[in-house]
């Protein structure tokens, strides 16, 4: 903080108390025409209180703030931790049973204590804490890494969910005005549009402008009202009147451009076209003849096959993608191209439905066929289309696993459309696959700052540095994902991980614990037990509450419900337990592959299912026909992971040098393994007292 003498823990408390007011006043604690000013301000007025700005903000989270923000170090809390104790028990602050909001620190949620009445536990301070921490991390990262983005600009804009003030049963229709503008706008050079699925977010929101701007990290937002109504004589018409409104910090929100528009029902693509045109012009963009002309774009001409098309868009399929959502979708979108076979937008929208539908409901070749034939046709009509090579390299990712050309087909779409979150996170995920993950996390960092509310996006990135085992990095992005959904499991799993590969163990343990008051602790602890295999984390405790669930906590996969239970059984030294379970995963195992008996990872479980009932002889053949499996499904993403069980079979088997071979390889690759990792996990304390492991785990981290 400007002015301090020395820089201790008091000086990071003023940070996170700075961030924590701006996150709640929809401002800085101090603004000024310049940096002189504002530090004027900060030496010679009284600091400034979140209640005068927002007054449904508790009383005692207000006086923690005002202490935290005293401009004599002297004056502030001694340490984070007790600057989050005070926002904890301070007066006025609401206690409640349940866990934090889902995005960001609005208020202080403390749940019940067994302990002194009045007194939060460890674990709910402990959250508070990482909460604040996390949201102040994700809130300085963004300003950072919008600035170093390759394809940064001053001109960032996120076009809200249009207001839809005609009947109900229209409002597909405001949403579908919405995402033609969005998609205008962000096909425009010198301007950066935030994602949909960050921007949706804020639909009906009762924030201030001032608020959704600083989440979004936004310059501008364009908010709308839209009206479809039908005339006396049976005709439709189509009002909208939007708004640009300058959110930029430091000034309250002010109106940049305002225009209503009204035409025929006929005209809605004029309407949108010249919006997005208006708006450009606001905004000081210069456009060419090449852009003005795809601003005027029709996607389709027959108004029968966009009705279509956006009641697809309202099933939320290509959101949800449930067997219950997509397939509303696929009809409704070959309902659209039936009407209007040139309708490039809708076969994409097409090919990703059914890209989805055989990924997670059922891989059948008609899923396949109908993706592949969509994205094709798509390409066909429209080559230069990044909707069409979003449309490839879908399919390509998702249904035919090819990394390569999924690549590609990203490239070519970004080459286009740079800014596009959607391409970009699958050049990222087919980065992965192809063991690029350098790269793959530059293209997760540009999706990042575009769609600043997806805890997916953040959540991958941790995965990705941690896989660089750029460990700080990555418990950073993790943090940031729990400030955005503090109940995201793979996130709660990642910053566990992280720790993990720090050879910290405690630390793990204590962030499970920190997410106690916000996840159902049987939900967690399995998901912990199974994914990742890290039931081995889990406190006595947890294993126990794991040992105790039936095969429907496990969907009824009796082959993972058995090979979870049964790990967590040998680490607790039930040997036999862990042998009758493990002989029920490999029936239930078995089962499952004879209706897929390519499918290299639920190969390699039932190898580690075999060597945990002690049929090793069964479990070193079943293992080598995992390892050919993986060499025709070439995917880096997965490979490390089932040589890492892999290793553990042999461990198992009594084959210590096979795999300590196999552990000199995974670290020597991207992966999460460490040393230090190596020596906290007890499915490798067998090896230790082995001169090569000794020696692998003693170098470094």
């Amino acid at each position: 903080a400007a002015g301090d003498r020395g820089v201790d823990a008091r000086t990071d408390v003023y940070s996170l108390a700075a961030v924590l007011y701006e996150m709640l006043a929809g401002e800085p604690p101090y603004t000024g025409a310049t940096t002189q000013a504002m530090l004027v301000k900060r030496l010679t007025e009284p600091v400034p209180g979140v209640r005068s700005v927002r007054p449904t903000v508790p009383e005692g989270v207000d006086q923690a703030i005002r202490k935290a923000l005293a401009p004599v170090p002297a004056d502030r809390f001694g340490s984070a931790a007790d600057f989050a104790r005070a926002l904890a028990d301070g007066p006025g602050t609401r206690a409640a049973g349940g866990g934090a909001p889902a995005h960001g620190v609005s208020e202080t949620v403390v749940a019940p204590s067994s302990g002194a009445p009045g007194r939060p536990p460890i674990a709910a301070l402990a959250l508070i804490l990482g909460l604040l921490i996390g949201a102040g991390a994700l809130f300085a990262w963004r300003r950072t890494h919008r600035d170093a983005s390759p394809d940064a600009t001053g001109r960032r804009i996120a076009v809200l969910p249009f207001q839809n003030l005609g009947d109900s049963s229209t409002a597909y229709f405001a949403d579908g005005i919405t995402d033609a503008v969005r998609g205008k706008l962000a096909a425009l050079p010198g301007v950066q549009v935030i994602a949909s699925s960050s921007a949706n977010e804020y639909k009906g929101t009762h924030k201030n402008l001032s608020e959704v701007g600083r989440e979004l990290d936004s310059d501008y937002l364009l908010i709308a009202r839209v009206r479809w109504a039908k005339t006396a004589d049976g005709s439709s018409r189509v009002e909208v009147s939007p708004e640009l409104v300058d959110v930029t910090p430091g000034h309250p929100p002010t109106t940049k451009w305002q225009q209503p528009f009204e035409a025929a029902i006929t005209d809605v693509f004029k309407v949108q076209g010249e919006i997005a045109g208006q708006v450009a012009s606001a905004l000081d963009v210069a456009l060419g003849a090449g852009q003005r002309e795809a601003l005027a774009e029709r996607p389709t001409r027959n108004l029968a096959a966009y009705d279509a098309y956006l009641k697809a868009e309202a099933t939320g399929g290509l959101v949800t993608a449930t067997a219950q959502t997509l397939r509303p979708a696929i009809a409704l979108y070959s309902q659209a191209v039936g009407i209007d076979s040139t309708f490039v937008e809708a076969w994409s929208r097409l090919s990703r439905a059914n890209g989805l539908y055989y990924l997670n409901v059922v891989p059948s070749p008609e899923s396949d066929s109908g993706a592949r034939r969509a994205a094709e046709r798509a390409v066909a009509l429209a080559p230069e289309s990044p909707a069409a090579h979003y449309a490839m390299a879908g399919y390509y990712l998702t249904v035919q696993v090819n990394n390569a050309r999924a690549l590609s087909q990203a490239q070519a779409g970004l080459h286009a459309a740079p800014n596009n979150a959607d391409l970009l996170i699958i050049a990222a995920l087919a980065e992965q696959g192809l063991g690029q993950w350098d790269s793959s996390v530059t293209y997760l960092q540009r999706a990042a700052v575009l769609d600043p509310r997806s805890v997916t996006t953040q959540r991958r990135l941790a995965h990705g540095l941690l896989r660089l085992r750029r460990l700080p990095e990555a418990e950073a992005a993790a943090d940031r994902a729990l400030a955005l959904a503090p109940a995201n499991l793979d996130a709660i799993e990642a910053k566990v991980m992280v720790r993990l590969a720090n050879g910290d163990l405690d630390g793990a343990r204590a962030a499970l614990r920190a997410s106690q008051g916000v996840v159902d602790p049987t939900t967690l602890t399995t998901f912990v037990a199974n994914y990742w295999d890290l039931y081995w984390v889990l406190d006595d405790a947890q294993q126990e509450l794991v040992l105790r669930q039936p095969r429907s906590v496990f969907d009824g996969d009796e082959g993972t419900w058995g090979i979870v239970l049964a790990q967590t059984a040998e680490v607790r030294g039930d040997r036999a337990r862990a042998r009758a379970l493990a002989d029920t995963a490999r029936a239930g195992l078995a089962r499952t592959l004879e209706g897929a008996p390519n499918d290299p990872q639920r190969t390699m479980i039932l190898a580690l299912a075999l060597a945990y009932a002690g049929r090793k002889p069964e479990a070193l053949e079943t293992a080598q026909r995992a390892e050919k499996l993986m060499e025709i499904v070439d995917d880096d993403y997965t490979e490390p992971y089932l040589h890492h069980v892999m290793a553990r079979i042999y461990i198992l088997a009594g084959e210590r040098d096979k795999a300590v071979d196999l552990l000199e390889k995974l670290l020597a690759r991207p992966y999460f393994l460490t040393p230090a990792w190596l020596r906290i996990d007890p499915s490798f304390a067998p090896l230790k007292g082995d001169p090569r492991f000794d020696k692998l785990v003693a170098v470094g981290r």
